[in-house]
């Protein structure tokens, strides 16, 4: 056996220590099975109950057994941390591990492993670590002690898995006896953080007491910026769930003062009403006008970006006494209005800048298809799927989208999904093919034919490692794709779920026959699919007055309908990181940076029928 080299007096005595506990262990771990008597999935529970030193703890250990001498390498790799020294306690805890076989020992050890490592900013060393520990756990049918989930919780956040995090830190939360205020507190705070998906997919982890934390954020994220009636719902939820740790969280709420209604008298709304962009321009004007209200005392006034000189625009306004500015709507006449200093008043821009930073009262609305990506990545990297493969069309969007998703999935499971694109041409069907491995099955019966003379009846098959088929493309193109993948999937195989972006979703096509797009799910915005958030009286009227829109001008119809229920909204949620707006673009929610991002829901065609589902 190798042990690493300490070159210290103090590393010189515990080398020597173990070096004879190895010896010791060695002999006798062939003729004896180590055991550990513990209760069926007994907790494990770490304690340091010494005035010793770590040194004094090593020194101490000469004279004991093996097995307690194990328990003070322990405790002395624990003072280590406590001591700042995570070296010492990871070269310790090391060394330890080789002189115990008992599941306890070695899942404490692993333990302290991973918080020397994150200690010393090894992250992904001390995840690691995490995971050997918690096998352990799984194997000996124990149940994990509270510095587990601790420094797991600390990790996820180091890793950027928020989920995770909060995931582990309520775990922890649920095993503390000594919990405090400030850790109600940072647990709620971390809460307001998670999007509408992110908050789904932490309910699915089922951590301690999930369902009050729950539905104290869904109060909160409806009715926060409703004082009166988000009032009576904390009072209704303090009922319910009396002794739940977030009555403290209740409490402070009740005690927020009720925020200043902003009366915006003058909006002014920049959007082209000419030339090239005209029509998505005007599109976003009956989107804007859908959602105005009559009896709110607010005047409207559009401006025609297209023939806007930007370096008189804060002359016009100020002459026009506005309030708030909804727009530009493109990008390029958003860099414009940003590099205008002079413009300072509160503002909703429809597009997203691409360098500069935004100011305190701006605001952006992101219909980024990055995002959506990111959603759908997060989410069926959590359906167990193992082998995803991504069929991307070649268009740079697509790409962006196929790319991203990929990102993801591979920072979550450390996995990097395969990637194929694909032409909407005759190549289409060997490229899928040559991906799903059914090109090689016909080759190996073509093989067969023409080593042996008698007939062969053979079925095709495909590969048996892809669990998983995320689909980045447009309507047709998807429509063209999916009954290659069905008809590609060998009957004895098991059949293989196809997700697809939004971007494979056609609301006009729902009408139609989609027998071919059977199985196909994907994410949406509420506006473009039947669902509990969709405004359907006013879809149904959209679609008597303008029968024929495009789906990409739908999407402008449902962000200019948003935008303007947005204004006296933001800053509400500027406020309260809780407040969302569930709108026809999806949930959205105001981030650090000023931009607003959507959740958005999952639809599946099933047959010629297309509904809201829920990814389980």
């Amino acid at each position: 056996m190798t042990l690493t080299k300490w070159f210290s007096p103090e590393k010189s005595t515990l080398l020597t220590i173990i070096s004879v506990m190895l010896l010791v262990s060695c002999s006798t771990t062939k003729s004896t099975k180590v055991t550990e008597s513990l209760p069926e999935k007994a907790t494990v529970v770490e304690k340091i109950e010494t005035t010793l030193t770590a040194k004094q703890l090593m020194t101490q250990a000469l004279t004991q057994d093996s097995n307690t001498a194990v328990n003070s390498f322990i405790q002395a790799s624990e003072l280590y941390l406590l001591e700042a020294k995570p070296n010492k306690a990871l070269w310790l805890a090391n060394q330890t591990m080789a002189l115990t076989q008992l599941p306890l020992k070695k899942y404490q050890l692993s333990v302290i492993s991973a918080k020397s490592l994150l200690a010393l900013e090894q992250v992904n060393k001390a995840y690691q670590s995490l995971e050997s520990a918690n096998n352990i756990i799984i194997t000996a049918e124990l149940n994990h002690g509270l510095a587990y989930y601790q420094t797991l919780a600390f990790v996820q956040t180091k890793r950027n898995l928020p989920i995770a995090a909060l995931d582990a830190k309520l775990r922890a939360f649920a095993k503390n006896p000594q919990a405090t205020s400030d850790e109600i507190d940072a647990i709620w705070q971390q809460l307001c953080q998670l999007s509408q998906w992110q908050h789904q997919q932490l309910i699915k982890m089922a951590p301690p007491k999930i369902k009050g934390w729950s539905r104290l954020l869904t109060f909160a994220n409806k009715f926060g910026d409703d004082d009166d009636r988000f009032q009576r719902y904390l009072n209704q939820w303090q009922r319910e769930y009396n002794t739940h740790p977030a009555q403290y969280v209740v409490t402070q709420l009740q005690l927020i003062e009720p925020a200043l209604i902003n009366e915006n008298k003058n909006i002014a709304i920049i959007i082209p009403l000419s030339g090239k962009q005209e029509r998505a321009g005007k599109v976003a004007q009956q989107g804007i006008l859908a959602a105005y209200d009559t009896n709110s005392g607010a005047a409207l006034h559009f401006i025609d970006s297209t023939t806007l000189d930007m370096s008189t625009l804060a002359l016009q306004l100020a002459d026009l006494n506005i309030d708030y500015v909804i727009g530009p709507l493109l990008k390029d006449n958003v860099k414009k209005y940003l590099s205008q200093e002079a413009l300072t008043l509160p503002t909703l821009l429809l597009n997203i800048p691409a360098t500069m930073a935004l100011k305190p009262y701006q605001v952006a609305l992101s219909m980024r298809p990055e995002d959506e990506a990111i959603q759908a990545a997060t989410t069926l990297s959590r359906q167990h799927y193992k082998q995803p493969i991504i069929l991307s069309h070649q268009d740079k969007a697509s790409r962006r989208i196929a790319k991203t998703f990929s990102q993801q999935w591979q920072h979550i499971t450390g996995q990097q999904p395969e990637t194929v694109f694909f032409n909407n041409d005759e190549k289409m069907q060997s490229q899928l093919k040559a991906s799903l491995g059914v090109d090689l099955s016909q080759q190996r019966t073509k093989e067969l034919d023409r080593r042996i003379k008698y007939s062969i009846k053979s079925e095709l098959r495909n590969r048996r490692d892809i669990d998983m088929i995320y689909i980045v493309g447009l309507p047709l193109e998807t429509k063209l794709l999916k009954p290659y993948i069905d008809v590609n999937i060998s009957p004895f195989a098991d059949i293989i779920p196809v997700y697809a972006s939004s971007r494979s979703h056609s609301a006009k096509s729902d009408r139609s026959d989609n027998r071919d797009l059977s199985g196909l799910t994907f994410t949406e915005m509420p506006w473009q699919l039947a669902s509990k958030q969709q405004n359907a009286a006013l879809v149904a009227e959209a679609k008597k007055l303008w029968p024929n829109r495009s789906d990409s001008l739908q999407t402008i119809f449902a962000m200019g309908f948003d935008s303007l229920s947005l204004v006296d909204k933001i800053s509400s949620m500027k406020n309260k990181t809780y407040v969302r707006h569930y709108g026809q673009t999806g949930i959205l929610q105001l981030g650090d940076d000023n931009i607003l991002k959507r959740s958005l829901i999952w639809g599946k065609y099933s047959r010629n029928k297309v509904q809201e589902i829920a990814i389980d």
